[in-house]
């Protein structure tokens, strides 16, 4: 007995399957972006005093009534800000894990001022003194040099809009506060923003650890910009040949540079010291 043979099956197409999809992970935002998040106690409160427009702000339980800022943090209710007390753990969520010492706040973007309106703010004072920023990437240092130069009196600074950073949450973090006080220009190119400083009248010196003149032989007495270049690379080549002379930091030990910020500091300092030679650290003013 012979079997009849099978009925062949039909080719089914085979159904492709698409490929998984992955599971998306949202990107962070970029780095300008979180300069609408201030945090840190110095920072939110010289935000609060300065009268700064806040949407919202994150405070724990223990800072919300506060001597330092629950008067200002109902001043900010009352403008319209909504205050939520949180957990430090919900911070430490919105702040990425950043130091915020208990409290932060929502504030518009940073508003950068014009050279020119930076100029017409400067020319108040007499021999005013700027500090001109040239490719710094590090937030830290940025912000350190904000403090430093608020600090010690000077007028503004100048940062380029490419290839450096910006004003983010980070730079203001290590600024202290001293964003709400030091007016910040950001220019398209620098280069140019230093012709214009000539022009008005400024003496350009740049900061360079293999600069021709020893800083403490100079004698500053017209209005200034001081230039300070990145760690790594200083001040690029080109910019180099828009400052009237390079100047460096005599160092007695066996370092032979130093970090930016700091190099900015002893700058600033020497230039107020000459400026104020009736005050004496050990004394206080004379009269």
């Amino acid at each position: 007995m012979t079997e009849k043979p099978r009925p062949r099956k039909k080719n089914r197409p085979t159904a492709t399957r698409s490929p998984r999809s992955r599971r998306h992970t949202p990107t962070p935002p970029p780095a300008e972006e979180a300069a609408e998040l201030l945090y840190g106690r110095h920072a939110v409160l010289s935000a609060l005093e300065s009268g700064r427009p806040c949407n919202r702000i994150w405070v724990i339980p223990s800072l919300r009534y506060d001597p330092r800022f629950h008067q200002r943090l109902n001043e900010a209710k009352q403008k319209g800000a909504i205050i939520d007390t949180v957990t430090p753990e919900r911070l430490d969520q919105l702040c990425q894990r950043g130091r915020h010492q208990g409290i932060a706040m929502q504030v518009a973007a940073y508003n950068y001022l014009s050279l020119e309106d930076l100029l017409a703010k400067a020319a108040t004072v007499n021999q005013p003194v700027l500090l001109a920023a040239d490719g710094i990437m590090d937030p830290q240092n940025l912000g350190a040099m904000i403090r430093t130069a608020e600090a010690l009196g000077m007028q503004g600074v100048i940062i380029p809009q490419r290839r450096a950073v910006g004003i983010t949450a980070t730079v203001a973090k290590a600024a202290a506060g001293a964003l709400e006080y030091l007016p910040v220009a950001r220019v398209i190119n620098l280069n140019q923003a230093l012709e214009t400083l000539k022009e008005t009248g400024y003496w350009i010196y740049g900061l360079s650890e293999r600069g021709a003149v020893p800083l403490p032989k100079i004698t500053f007495d017209r209005p200034t910009v001081f230039v300070v270049g990145s760690e790594g690379e200083g001040i690029s080549l080109q910019t180099q040949k828009h400052c009237d002379e390079m100047v460096a930091i005599p160092l007695a030990g066996r370092t032979n540079s130093l970090n930016a910020s700091v190099a900015v500091g002893i700058a600033l300092y020497e230039i107020s010291c000459q400026r104020s030679p009736a005050w004496d650290l050990t004394q206080g003013p004379k009269a």
